[in-house]
């Protein structure tokens, strides 16, 4: 945590210059609409930030700012989509803490994840929620724990896929409590939700996006935020410290990318176009609600999001290594 805090303020001071380039629209960008690849299913939580942003990016560009969701394999497709796209500004991408930090240590990729990709923005961090079906007989964390631990192999989980925050956070439970369950994988969290909602799975590590709501319909339990803090729009809800699991912590990002070799004057309006919508008071009052906590302005800018990138991967990746998490 230390380093990653000491990229951050490295990076702080760092913004977005636009340079001369010898892409000869470049001035005149954008003059056709530009498509946002989210790599997870419609309804999720990164399909559902993703939205938010392109929406509003679309009044600062000028053009439309079409959703692509291209999933499958933890993100690994959709981010593979953006590799190969042009690099005029034309394809951007929503990457994550998964896609960008943990997949790179556990999959094959066609793609390197630091050196294919331009950073453009962090838009959000946020800790996930440990949720339940309904119908679980456990109403908090310990009560969980317990029955995890009368029940070993039955419980069951779901994922995105291995080295997804879902899986990553489900093996750091199981360690921290010497608890067995099985995990389901999915093609997003949103399909997972749908089968947690009808009863056919019994937990999930989710995005605040996504559970708040459910939550607050009375249609999941909730046990715990992976974090020192609570959710200020959702105090009601435990942290793990506060319930009983105090170390199981878990802070993931969402980000907008561009694919290596953008010119750095189209990097900087992209950069510009996302600042800007961030700071739209309606888009800061949505993303409180979902539970997303967006950065200060020092942090918002291309070189702060690679920064917090190369601090995570020297933090996880020895985790999720000695934790064994391959790909499938």
């Amino acid at each position: 945590m230390l380093r990653r805090r000491q990229f951050l303020r490295l990076a702080a001071g760092a913004a977005a210059v636009p340079t001369t380039s010898s892409f000869a629209g470049a001035q005149d960008y954008p003059t056709k609409p530009i498509t946002l690849i989210v790599p997870f299913a419609p309804g999720g939580p990164n399909d559902t930030l993703g939205r938010i942003m392109a929406e509003r990016m679309r009044a600062t560009l000028g053009q439309p700012v079409i959703v692509e969701n291209v999933s499958g394999a933890n993100g690994t497709i959709g981010v593979g989509r953006l590799a190969r796209a042009a690099a005029d500004g034309y394809t951007i991408g929503v990457g994550t803490w998964a896609t960008h930090v943990v997949n790179p240590a556990i999959y094959a990729l066609p793609y390197d994840t630091v050196k294919d990709f331009e950073p453009l923005a962090l838009l959000a961090t946020s800790a996930p929620i440990l949720v339940g079906r309904v119908t679980l007989p456990a109403n908090n964390l310990k009560e969980l724990i317990a029955w995890l631990k009368a029940h070993p192999d039955k419980a069951t989980m779901g994922t995105v896929g291995p080295g997804s925050p879902p899986h990553v956070g489900g093996v750091a439970l199981q360690a921290m409590t010497e608890t067995r369950f099985r995990f389901v994988p999915y093609r997003g969290t949103a399909p997972a939700m749908q089968d947690m909602l009808a009863g056919q799975i019994d937990l999930l590590i989710d995005s605040p996006i996504q559970a708040l709501p459910q939550a607050r319909n009375g249609k999941i339990k909730t046990y715990a935020v992976l974090a020192k803090d609570r959710y200020p729009s959702a105090p009601e809800i435990p942290t793990t410290d506060d319930a009983g699991l105090p170390g199981f912590h878990m802070t993931v990002w969402n980000a907008l990318w561009a694919v290596k070799g953008t010119p750095k004057d189209i990097i900087a309006k992209l950069n510009a176009a996302a600042v800007e919508a961030l700071a739209e008071p309606a888009v800061q009052k949505r993303f409180a609600e979902l539970g997303q906590n967006p950065l200060p302005r020092e942090q918002q800018t291309p070189e702060a999001l690679g920064a917090l990138q190369r601090a995570d991967i020297e933090t996880w990746w020895p985790i999720v290594k000695a934790a064994n998490i391959k790909g499938e």
